[in-house]
């Protein structure tokens, strides 16, 4: 059944399933998991995907799930897309499967997101080029986003600060240069029918993302991984004036928990007239469901 619209009062497009349900948790990602918990004081426990649904279905937010392929950045093996993309099908009246392929995977990274598209009704894709120690302009990558560009799919860039790698030894070996939004200026270019979505307030970058959001029609900003009541001025008000139709509502889940980012949300200086697209409407229309 798909998604109904009517009958769910938000979308989430930014929510992770760091966890298999059939293999144990990678050792080397563990690491990471630990410094993420302690630097978003979230419980270390990673819930299983069909946890996940539950916890969304219950709360009547649609959401879309992915993990994060950075098997070539920092060793860790990966979720499968596979797995993601089946479990959501089955519950495709609140769950939207993306996937994520390391950039670095060029011609045989295209090959599965084709299939993936084509035989397993993925809806999107994410990439973390911190984590996968790649710049997003990379022309490796390009296979990747020639074959979203031909779908007209969007696509997540995780930009600004990395709270992975955040308080590990050398950041993790992370890079943090690679979250600079302006380094996905030319992919914005290159693949006009891809629809970017620049995940995160983007600090210490935030005016980057403002700018290219402004100035290229298939650029949009998702506002997770941060509590609304830390948010830069300027986001508040580009989501007020020009911006309104641009900015979507993501949790970064299960870091931090939907409800709580809702809830700061409506107490930070959003327009009642606008809080409905940033929450719904604009994330149905990025994502084809309206």
């Amino acid at each position: 059944m798909p998604i109904d619209l009517s009958k769910i009062k938000a979308i989430d497009v930014h929510v992770h399933a760091e966890v298999s349900c059939h293999d144990p948790e990678d050792p080397v990602m563990g690491k990471f998991f630990d410094a993420a918990s302690a630097y978003f004081k979230a419980p270390r426990e990673r819930p299983k995907m069909p946890e996940i649904i539950e916890i969304y279905r219950e709360q009547q937010i649609a959401f879309c799930m992915f993990t994060v392929d950075c098997e070539s950045g920092i060793g860790a093996k990966r979720v499968s897309n596979y797995e993601i993309a089946e479990l959501a099908n089955k519950n495709d009246d609140i769950c939207i499967p993306f996937a994520s392929i390391d950039p670095h995977k060029g011609k045989m990274g295209a090959r599965e997101a084709r299939d993936l598209i084509e035989n397993y009704g993925v809806k999107g894709f994410k990439f973390h080029h911190i984590m996968q120690n790649i710049e997003p302009a990379s022309q490796v990558g390009y296979p990747i986003y020639e074959v979203i560009n031909e779908y007209k799919l969007p696509a997540i860039f995780h930009t600004g600060h990395s709270g992975m790698g955040t308080g590990m030894r050398g950041g993790g070996g992370v890079r943090l240069k690679y979250g600079q939004p302006m380094l996905v200026d030319d992919v914005a270019v290159d693949f006009p029918d891809m629809k970017i979505i620049l995940a995160h307030p983007s600090w210490p970058w935030v005016d980057e993302s403002l700018s290219m959001a402004l100035h290229k029609d298939n650029v949009f900003i998702d506002l997770s991984g941060w509590s609304p009541k830390y948010f830069q001025p300027q986001i508040i008000q580009y989501a007020n004036t020009q911006l309104r139709k641009k900015m979507l509502f993501g949790s970064d889940f299960p870091l931090i928990h939907p409800q709580k980012w809702l809830d700061a949300a409506r107490q930070v200086g959003f327009k009642d007239e606008v809080l409905p697209g940033i929450m719904k409407d604009n994330a149905a229309r990025v994502l084809g469901l309206a």
